[in-house]
């Protein structure tokens, strides 16, 4: 971090400057040495101010200083040495080692006016050329999207809304995994289901793709086709059948992305891209670089070059590639478009983590390659444990979820933990009027305050809107949100960075919570402040902004309105 990149806020010109005079007058309390940096961090408790350092505490032991005494030290040799903070601080006192400072309501005010001035550009980042292949979903074509898909959609989904923010170009992909043999397993299923409708006993084939989704299938098969199949050889109807099946199950899964806000750049089938000679093309370069060899008739990569536990087979003997060749294909083409790689795969797949990874590696491309894994998803109804079982063909799907919970509950809801961390969805909470329902505590203050603005006289608003009389925001509760509303670019960096939606969740609620509790102290509209009835107008138009911001980065609506409440006195 540079003295002027400061945790939780944009570095704005007061913090800025403030840093600099701290770290030049901890530089003249030192013996020279390493370059003396200060880092401002905003604290857990707000009461100990906007922002601390704890370069007195690093720099102690060079000082020859107890931390308390450096830290006085510094802080009189900065005012000293540049009066501007006295205009630019509130205050900076030393406690227990730290720099704990305040910053003057002017900077808050002036966040507000760059929030009304930007609006939904507030944060954004400046276009950076990098270019970002991020996968996630990719379910087998092979049934309905589950909840466990719910996840991570809103997850991936999230990512590149943040990544796009702070101005990546990032290209969302689905592989359509319609090469192996689970095509016509699944074509036997649905046959097996045709057949059922006329006769009841006709056998299910053992490795079958169990439960009932599968039967509407069947009745279009023979709302279209009749009875063409029942007679038909196998090598006619299974290639047929399978086809079929496979193209309304990607529609039905397309249809349910769709739904759910989330909508892909590239649907690549992994078929066409073995008919593409893309499988060859990847092992030709790998092969190139040494990382190829044959052995018993088969095409292996030097896997255990990068970490593996043994070397991998990427084209069988019989010529097929394996699951591991098509990722080879999958990786190589991705690399040649992007500048890296982002998967989010479900928590079975821990395995091909180090595998996935050392092909960036194996490509000359190191650290090119980021797999996350969406970790165990439990669901909750009324207390109780929802059971799943696909297997068994007791499915709960993403699209009987949205029935219940809605889609801005679901998105929200998903992304309350990160993919690192298991989840529990309780889906009772999620369709709750209550300020303990996160997504709806946050809808809430969008629609309140938007409440506020509907009742406000049009000349006030438009006032507000143009940031007239900011200098009047000096009440703690005022402060104290714009505060938070100045950390929103920061924390989608954040989001970006460590690929990390729940922050984004986090916040949300928290510049809800603090609209909630300025709300409480400070009336909006006041006839007779109108002065300052612009002011605060113009602070919860900020918030709306980036409430709707946050919800808009996690595919969750704002609404203007909230069904079935009252809408509070302004």
């Amino acid at each position: 971090m540079n003295p002027t990149t400061i945790d939780g806020a944009p570095a704005a010109d007061g913090l800025a400057v403030a840093s600099r005079a701290f770290a030049a007058a901890a530089a003249s309390l030192v013996p020279e040495g390493e370059p003396v940096l200060v880092q401002f961090e905003a604290p857990r408790n707000p009461a100990f101010g906007d922002y601390a350092s704890n370069v007195a505490l690093q720099l102690a032991k060079r000082a020859r200083r107890a931390p308390q005494q450096l830290a006085g030290e510094i802080v009189e040799r900065a005012y000293a040495a540049e009066p501007a903070l006295r205009e630019l601080l509130s205050e900076a006192v030393p406690v227990g080692g730290f720099i704990n400072v305040r910053l003057a309501p002017a900077h808050w005010q002036n966040v507000v006016g760059t929030i009304l001035r930007e609006g939904a550009d507030f944060g954004r980042g400046a276009p950076t050329g990098e270019r970002i292949s991020l996968e996630f979903g990719s379910a087998n074509p092979t049934g309905p999207l589950l909840v466990v898909q719910g996840r991570t959609l809103s997850l991936g989904d999230s990512i590149a809304n943040a990544l796009r923010f702070t101005g990546a170009e990032v290209t969302v992909e689905w592989i359509v995994n319609d090469a192996g043999s689970q095509v016509e397993t699944l074509g036997r299923s649905v046959y097996a289901r045709y057949r059922q409708l006329d006769e009841p006993d006709f056998p299910f084939p053992e490795d079958g793709y169990p439960g009932d989704y599968l039967v509407p299938l069947a009745e279009r098969l023979r709302a279209r086709d009749g009875e063409r199949w029942v007679a038909a050889p196998e090598d006619e109807w299974l290639p047929a059948i399978g086809r079929f099946a496979l193209d309304a199950l990607i529609a039905e899964q397309q249809a349910t992305c769709a739904r759910f806000g989330v909508h892909y750049d590239r649907w690549q089938s992994e078929k066409a891209m073995h008919e593409s000679g893309a499988v060859e093309r990847g092992i030709a370069d790998l092969r190139a670089r040494g990382l190829i060899f044959d052995h018993d008739g088969a095409v292996w990569m030097r896997a255990t070059q990068f970490g593996d536990d043994k070397d991998r087979v990427v084209v069988r003997s019989d010529g097929r590639p394996t699951y591991y060749g098509a990722d080879v294909a999958y990786h190589f083409d991705k690399l040649e478009r992007t500048d890296r790689a982002i998967l989010i795969l479900g928590p079975d797949h821990h395995g091909y983590i180090a595998r996935l990874e050392a092909l960036g590696t194996a490509f000359g491309r190191p650290g090119a390659i980021k797999v996350m894994l969406a970790q165990q998803m439990t669901l909750e109804r009324d207390g109780e444990i929802v059971s799943l079982s696909k297997r068994a063909g007791t499915v709960l799907t993403l699209d009987e979820i949205l029935d219940e919970v809605g889609v801005d509950a679901a998105r929200f809801f998903f992304i309350l933990s990160n993919a690192d961390s298991p989840m529990t969805f309780d889906l009772s909470l999620a369709v709750r009027q209550s300020s303990d329902n996160p997504v709806y505590y946050v809808q809430y203050g969008h629609a309140r305050i938007a409440s506020i603005e509907r009742k406000a006289p049009p000349e006030l608003l438009a006032r507000a809107v143009r940031g007239e009389h900011l200098d009047l925001l000096r009440h703690e509760k005022e402060l104290a949100l714009a505060r938070r509303l100045a950390e929103f670019p920061e924390v989608v960096r954040a989001v970006a960075a460590h690929l990390a939606p729940a922050r984004l969740a986090r916040y949300a609620q928290a510049v809800a919570s603090d609209f909630h509790q300025f709300y409480m102290d400070c009336r909006v509209l006041d006839e007779a402040e109108p002065e300052l009835s612009v002011a605060r107008l113009a602070l919860v138009h900020a918030a709306k902004a980036i409430l709707a911001g946050a919800l808009r980065l996690a595919g969750v609506n704002a609404p203007e309105r909230m069904d079935r409440e009252p809408e509070p006195a302004a």
